[in-house]
């Protein structure tokens, strides 16, 4: 049964991979460093603290590495945050997802200044119930700290009844390490191979995608009381039991009286 459900950010709610590979690229070429696009591109979906020793020596970061986090995020702020854009049909699948009775949280890298533009560009404010960033976390993706604080917001709800939806083979490794089951979407710009090497359990182009299919994905398919219809409570068969008696019990006077008459 999946009673939650985890939702990503960047590249699962909102068109921002790129964006953010060109922020970094931006802030380390300002500190001296030339890095290739599509190298950068590769490590988003990573938190700074574990996205910039891919690219910086130790020493550096002990310097530097702070003051480079830094001017990133702002950069992004001023230069690339206007330029992000929902994807398609967010909010639809956000909607499906409450009306089938599961849970709503975020789990996302991003800074937790940043959560609040983030679901207003999604339009999604009045529908998240929980969420964790990378502010609530010692390390962020790929060790499994932000799904672990959203899991732990979320309160009564084990990992095995909660689904991640993620566009990085980062969000399926971190959810992985706490038994969290992930769905991929492709819109984030990561190859399906990389997605299910990594661990998901089904693969959708994008979340819009995923609701014309609803009905038969995992979600659907494990949704709180599918199949209850089948088994019917001890008050409810209880109730039934009484009735049919009282039924039966009346057409047994219905025939005595016939005899009678």
């Amino acid at each position: 049964m999946i009673r939650a459900v985890i939702f990503d950010i960047d590249g699962t709610l909102v068109d921002s991979v790129d964006l953010h590979a060109e922020a970094w690229q931006e802030a380390f070429a300002h500190f001296g460093h030339r890095f290739d696009f599509s190298a950068i591109r590769a490590q988003i979906g990573k938190g700074g603290d574990q996205l910039m020793p891919v690219f910086l020596s130790k020493d550096e970061l002990e310097v530097r590495g702070e003051e480079i986090e830094q001017y990133r995020g702002e950069l992004f702020k001023r230069r690339y945050f206007p330029q992000v854009r929902a994807f398609p049909r967010v909010r639809e699948f956000v909607e499906r997802v409450e009306a089938n009775g599961q849970r709503i949280a975020l789990a996302s890298s991003a800074k937790k200044d940043e959560l609040a533009a983030y679901k207003k560009i999604a339009g999604i404010e009045d529908l998240v119930e929980q969420e964790s960033s990378s502010d609530d976390a010692e390390k962020s993706k790929p060790h499994p700290d932000i799904f672990a604080a959203a899991l732990d917001r979320l309160g009564d709800i084990p990992a095995e009844e909660a689904v991640a939806i993620g566009d990085t083979p980062y969000d399926a490794e971190a959810a992985g390490k706490l038994k969290l089951r992930t769905i991929g979407v492709l819109c984030g710009g990561f190859p399906a191979e990389d997605l299910r090497r990594a661990g998901c359990i089904a693969i959708y182009r994008d979340l819009a995608e995923m609701l014309a299919g609803f009905d038969r994905s995992p979600l659907a398919r494990e949704a709180p009381g599918r199949g209850s219809a089948r088994k019917p409570s001890f008050p409810m068969m209880l109730a039934c039991g009484a009735v049919a008696a009282a039924a039966a019990g009346l057409v047994a006077a219905t025939l005595a009286s016939r005899r009678g008459g």
